[in-house]
């Protein structure tokens, strides 16, 4: 199945208007998120791991103590595609 291509940084600008805890650009989104403990980070991951399996796309995540760093782009792309910002809908729709 074909993957969705490259977004315009003008598209990107005006999605991250919608996604007002991202950040990035056309090269990628990122979000970090401070959870009460680590366990609940850990609960989050695997929260994002299911989501991400249904897109058959996949974050990078940077565990911390309980401090998630998330970053979000279609290698395939080689940049921010439809993939990342439904991704990124879906997981804010999951953490604080």
């Amino acid at each position: 199945m074909p993957r969705p291509p490259r977004l315009s940084p003008d598209a990107v600008a005006a999605a991250l208007t919608g996604l007002p805890r991202w950040s990035g650009n056309a090269d990628g989104l990122r979000r970090t998120v401070e959870l009460p403990s680590f366990r609940d980070a850990v609960a989050a991951i695997v929260a994002i791991a299911d989501v991400a399996e249904e897109l058959d796309h996949h974050p990078d995540v940077d565990l911390r103590w309980r401090t998630l760093h998330l970053t979000l782009v279609s290698h395939s792309a080689g940049g921010v595609s439809e993939l990342d910002l439904e991704l990124a809908r879906r997981i804010d729709a999951l953490l604080p």
